[in-house]
Formats: structure tokens, C-alpha cells, sequence
């Protein structure tokens, strides 16, 4: 039987990066405590000043700058493309990565997982969307100041940050939404 539950963004427990650089505040996550055990985990980070990441050996990442003007980030000794907001960029946790931030402060959006465990997908949505999924886990992530989503006969009302967790999903599930979102689906491998 799927669960939906609404996080709110004033709820958000913050926590340590795992470098000691700087602070995250933890959505949600599948499993496990600190920063360890889990198969998947969204966070929102706050990076004030240019410099190295965290590693996160045996996951992937995928990071989206939300607020801000951007940044660059060398991965492996190789500098990306200006990343902008609402642009996700995918690379492994494994690597060696730093930013250099493009302006002032930014904040930035998270995907952690581990593939071993769960394939993810990951996308930006603005404006009105219907879609369907078969992941077990549809997280909707508010982008705007109210984002209204519908999940079959059940229509929440999210406000910035906020985020629509439904688990347990074992069908074809059917998702509409109304203003700037990303909407990641987790499946168990």
C-alpha cells in the first residue's frame, strides 16, 4: 500500500557536512543515520564561498544549483560547463570535486544514491505536468512559493522547498502538477 506524506521545508534538520565545510538540510532519505547507510538522500546545501566537496564513495550524484548565480566544478581535474539554476549536473560520488562559485553565495539542490541499491531518474518540470511512473519512490520537489500536485484522488498544496514523498508504489501511479518542480523516482534494484 503507497504512503504520501508532505515535508515541509521549515522542518528540515540541518546537519555537518561530512568535510566539516559548511552545513546541508536533509529532506528526506531512505535509511540510516548521519551521514551513513542510506540508499538514497535529497538535501538542500548552502555553499557561501568556493571549495571542495565531500566524497561519497559507492553513490552517484546529481546536484542542481536552485538559488544563486552558479557555479563551476572540477571533477577529476576537469572543469564543467557554468552550471545554472535549475541545470542538474550527474558525477560520482567517488570523485574529487570543488566549485568555484560564479557570484555570491548560492544554495544548491541534492541527489545522493547508491546504484548498487536503486536506480534514480531525476528531472525539472515547470508549468502544468502529467505524468506517470512505476518507481517505488516519487519524490516532488517544490521550486516556486506554491506548487499544487495531485496523486491519483489525493491534491496537496506545497510551498518553496517543500516535498511530496509517496512510497510503496507497485503500480503504474498517475502525477499532475502546476508550477516549477523536480520529481525524482526511486526504484529498489
Amino acid at each position: 500500500m503507497s504512503q504520501i506524506k508532505v515535508l515541509r521545508a521549515v522542518d528540515y534538520p540541518r546537519m555537518p557536512w561530512k568535510n566539516g565545510g559548511g552545513s546541508t538540510e536533509e529532506i528526506t532519505r531512505d535509511a540510516g543515520t548521519g551521514l551513513d547507510g542510506f540508499g538514497w538522500r535529497l538535501s538542500i546545501a548552502d555553499i557561501g564561498e568556493s571549495g571542495g566537496f565531500s566524497t561519497f564513495t559507492g553513490y552517484e550524484r546529481v546536484i542542481t544549483v536552485l538559488q544563486g548565480d552558479g557555479m563551476t566544478l572540477r571533477v577529476d581535474g576537469q572543469d564543467t560547463h557554468p552550471l545554472l539554476p535549475l541545470e542538474p549536473f550527474a558525477f560520482s560520488g567517488e570523485s574529487q570535486v570543488s566549485c568555484t562559485l560564479l557570484g555570491g553565495p548560492i544554495r544548491d539542490f541534492n541527489l545522493i544514491y547508491a546504484p548498487q541499491r536503486y536506480s534514480a531518474r531525476l528531472q525539472w518540470l515547470d508549468g502544468e505536468q502529467r505524468f506517470f511512473s512505476s518507481a517505488g519512490t516519487v519524490l516532488v520537489f517544490s521550486v516556486g512559493e506554491a506548487l499544487e500536485v495531485q496523486v491519483g484522488n489525493n491534491t496537496q498544496q506545497l510551498g518553496r522547498h517543500d516535498c511530496l514523498q509517496l512510497d510503496g508504489n507497485n503500480g503504474l501511479l498517475e502525477v499532475s502538477s502546476v508550477g516549477p518542480c523536480c520529481v525524482v523516482e526511486l526504484t529498489a534494484r
